[in-house]
């Protein structure tokens, strides 16, 4: 009997050992600690999806087309804005909507864009030509939201926007898109930026990603996958963040996967991706 008792605890010893070493969070290798900020790859896709699903309800006093009181042109992307165009509005004014609008310049996260809306700020601003080339002129302190750049910003938990030709600064050129892990960033300076999150496939052919500011829905955040060769095409260059931890793995072995597959099959599919922004 003793010696029964005493081969079962050695069993549940070595099952509540094996069960504690499964348990055990993957190492990580923590970013440069020169960096603005330091964030993980899950850390950097819950702040995304938080953009993505954030809901809030807009009224007729959070739309505006037309000039603000410092005189800069506003384009609220609500549901009259461009109806028959590819880059149409999409918010409805007394009804619960989703996701943080796109705002020219914006750098808000979903709290502060709460705020600021019900204070009756524009909710949001598109990009046009004429705003590109005014640029920090054109952003408008009378409307809320994020842009591209913003978006990635707060993705990285930056303590400032950085904007595409500031991130660079920040990151490290990959030496191959190949090396594209969730929380890498593929960057066009002066354009446009996109969050990588993940690979599609195992020969790395596809890529998930967030971003707002591009298709099909320009003026919201989300997630898309989208060929690889099809973006770097387009000029997006693949950085990593100084500050992103790494998990520590074998070569050989593939990065762990950040996103759930409910959250997958929300992806949006984007066959000929654009730079995004107009």
């Amino acid at each position: 009997m003793k010696c029964a008792f005493s081969a079962l605890l050695l069993i549940l010893t070595s099952c509540n050992s094996t069960l504690k070493h499964a348990a055990e969070p993957t190492p990580l290798i923590p970013g440069d600690p020169t960096a603005p900020s330091q964030i993980t790859p899950e850390e950097a896709m819950a702040i995304a999806q938080r953009f993505t699903n954030h809901t809030w309800q807009p009224f007729a006093r959070n739309i505006l087309h037309g000039k603000d009181k410092a005189g800069v042109l506003v384009n609220t992307p609500d549901v009259t804005h461009e109806p028959g165009a590819d880059r149409k509005g999409w918010w409805v004014p007394g009804t619960t909507n989703c996701g943080v609008p796109y705002k020219w310049g914006g750098f808000d996260d979903p709290a502060s864009f709460d705020l600021a809306i019900a204070k009756g700020s524009a909710g949001g601003d598109v990009s046009s030509p004429e705003k590109r080339r005014a640029d920090n002129a054109a952003v408008s302190a009378q409307a809320a939201g994020v842009d591209c750049s913003g978006f990635i910003s707060r993705c990285l938990k930056l303590p400032s926007v950085h904007d595409t030709r500031q991130l660079p600064a920040v990151c490290t050129e990959l030496a191959s898109a190949q090396e594209l892990q969730p929380g890498d960033v593929l960057n066009i300076p002066h354009r446009h930026v996109i969050l990588c999150a993940g690979w599609y496939d195992p020969q790395h052919t596809w890529i998930y990603y967030y971003e707002t500011g591009g298709a099909p829905d320009y003026w919201k955040p989300g997630l898309k996958q989208a060929p690889l060769a099809a973006l770097l095409a387009l000029g997006y260059k693949p950085l990593r963040y100084k500050g992103m931890a790494q998990e520590v793995m074998p070569s050989a072995k593939q990065p762990k996967e950040v996103l759930t597959r409910a959250v997958k099959a929300s992806a949006q599919v984007v066959e000929n991706p654009t730079v995004g922004e107009p």
